[in-house]
């Protein structure tokens, strides 16, 4: 199996405890309402929300995804931490067994937060995945844009 990881960082004004709040555990309710060119809706599809759930993001027609559904590993609203693993849809694609997303805010100096998402693409056989392709991927990807400024 091949891995390849990337990190990458964002910074907001808005402070960590109302971000979090916002992109990840309302997000369902927020992102179809903020993205309605692009997400059609955000389902509960086991779970109660809270780590070991799994949602589906459904896209809405016409866009290159349909949906995808991912499993959310962990979420800690007091240290602002959350990771999920993407588990089937269509950015899933051949050779690509699975995405893994560590999502954390901390507060910055000036008061907002700074995001750090870590992406994890764990892949079949000797196939390795290169910087330029998952850059290409991120910004074909609808999927992509929410995980990493909205935070699914």
């Amino acid at each position: 199996m091949g891995f390849a990881s990337f990190t990458d960082e964002y910074t907001s004004p808005v402070a960590p405890s109302r971000l979090f709040k916002a992109s990840i555990t309302d997000s369902h309710n927020l992102i179809p309402k903020l993205l309605p060119q692009g997400i059609k809706s955000i389902e509960l599809v086991q779970g109660d929300g809270g780590a070991g759930s799994i949602k589906q993001v459904n896209f809405i027609d016409g866009r290159e995804f349909n949906s995808v559904k991912y499993h959310i590993d962990e979420l800690s609203e007091e240290k602002y931490t959350y990771n999920y693993t993407l588990l089937e849809g269509d950015a899933l694609v051949e050779k690509l067994q699975k995405i893994t997303y560590e999502v954390k805010f901390e507060s910055s100096p000036s008061g907002g937060t700074i995001s750090k998402v870590t992406s994890k693409y764990y892949t079949d056989g000797d196939f390795m995945l290169k910087e330029e392709d998952i850059k290409a991927g991120k910004e074909k990807s609808s999927v992509h844009s929410l995980s990493s400024d909205s935070y699914l």
